[in-house]
């Protein structure tokens, strides 16, 4: 070894490996890099030594580091040919052969009549009025579901991804080298942080402050608001900076006591009726031990029905002893049984479908597109009565 390399810095000399491993294409773009407690334990070093390195990969362009995720291989910023996510040579924006449909896919979590029929009917609908074809993958919110999805679809050589990403802490890989590979998708009612993509959901912050003051309206004060864990889910955690703005506008403070943030069965993996019965249970105990509760907020409709089995168990009419408000709810013989915040799904649908064919066209779209959402009166709200002990 020369007098020259002994004396470099060992986070020099780390970052002068890693780079080299990338440009011999050790690591393939997307890839993710050892972390900075790997290399330093590859190394012998402190994380301070590992993590300057990694800064220097990062300055000159050769990773992305994600907080929560780690650090990925960036695509180069000059490449004859780009290489797709799904690993092969085909150019992102390549149009197909003559007399070829495009081919959009989609990743859902899920769908019912209170959420996501109408969300797929918007991008059909956009599907047919641009000659194209939608292909749909559901995740029912499983990481590992949505990463296969994802794949799969790139596998079979779709020209652009609309994802509707699963609940969690933490958006997976696959989402993550879309991003870095600048491959054409589009978020639904998810704004990932720390990610460069173009995202379409309902002002959801608005949208929760409307219907709370609906229920400020009816006289209503206690106010339980109910939701599973936000776990930096970008649309409950507006849903509750809403509900919370609402309240400081009309100078009501929030009990925070009134609160249950983990309603479990709601979630998909969570999605069986016994865990339904201990919410069910926790509802009932939550309105036993807070009597002044006149009204509840859920931010979900599944959540509302809920509280309606936890009030009928206690013998409470709604929405004579006890209003429920929500966001969506199918329509049922033609009147709504819930008050709730209708969300535009048809839009949101279509306009995010167009969005992926504007990337592909080249289109710098903004990173976050907001859609109102509309009250839609039901049969559950009323005016305040207080609830006798």
């Amino acid at each position: 070894m020369s007098s020259e390399s002994t004396s470099k810095p060992m986070y020099e000399k780390i970052f002068e490996a890693l780079r080299e491993q990338i440009i011999e294409r050790k690591y393939e773009v997307g890839d993710r890099v050892p972390s900075e407690k790997e290399l330093g334990d590859e190394y012998s070093v402190s994380r301070i030594t590992s993590k300057k390195a990694l800064e220097l990969l990062a300055n000159e362009g050769f990773i992305v580091r994600q907080p929560g995720r780690g650090s990925f291989v960036a695509e180069p910023q000059e490449k004859p040919a780009a290489k797709t996510a799904s690993g092969t040579g085909q150019q992102h924006h390549s149009p197909r052969k003559s007399g070829g449909k495009l081919l959009i896919g989609l990743v859902i979590t899920d769908f019912a009549d209170s959420y996501g029929t109408a969300l797929i009917y918007g991008m059909e609908e956009a599907s047919r009025a641009n000659d194209s074809y939608l292909v749909l993958r559901r995740s029912f919110g499983i990481p590992s579901y949505e990463e296969e999805a994802i794949q799969g679809l790139l596998e079979l050589g779709v020209d652009g991804l609309i994802i509707f990403p699963a609940q969690g802490e933490y958006f997976n890989a696959e989402i993550l080298k879309l991003a870095i590979m600048k491959f054409p998708f589009v978020l639904i009612d998810r704004h990932l942080k720390g990610i460069s993509a173009g995202s379409i959901s309902t002002d959801n912050a608005k949208a929760a402050a409307q219907g709370t003051n609906y229920l400020f309206e009816l006289g209503h004060k206690s106010i339980a608001f109910l939701t599973p864990p936000p776990m930096d889910t970008t649309a409950i955690e507006e849903r509750i900076e809403g509900f919370i703005q609402a309240h400081a506008e009309k100078g009501v403070m929030v009990d925070r006591e009134l609160w249950i943030e983990d309603i479990l069965s709601v979630l998909p993996q969570g999605n069986a009726e016994e865990n339904r019965v201990r919410d069910v249970e926790k509802i009932a105990e939550h309105l036993r031990k807070h009597p002044q509760i006149t009204a509840i907020f859920a931010t979900e409709y599944n959540i509302a029905q809920l509280a309606q089995r936890a009030a009928n168990e206690l013998g409470l009419r709604v929405p004579e002893d006890l209003s429920i408000i929500c966001f969506d709810s199918p329509e049922i013989n033609g009147a709504f049984p819930l008050t709730h915040m209708k969300q535009n799904q048809f839009d949101m649908g279509r306009t995010a479908f167009e969005n992926v064919l504007k990337l592909r066209a080249g289109e710098t779209l903004p990173n976050k597109t907001l859609l109102d959402a509309t009250l839609m009166l039901g049969m559950s709200t009323g005016p305040m009565k207080p609830r006798g002990r």
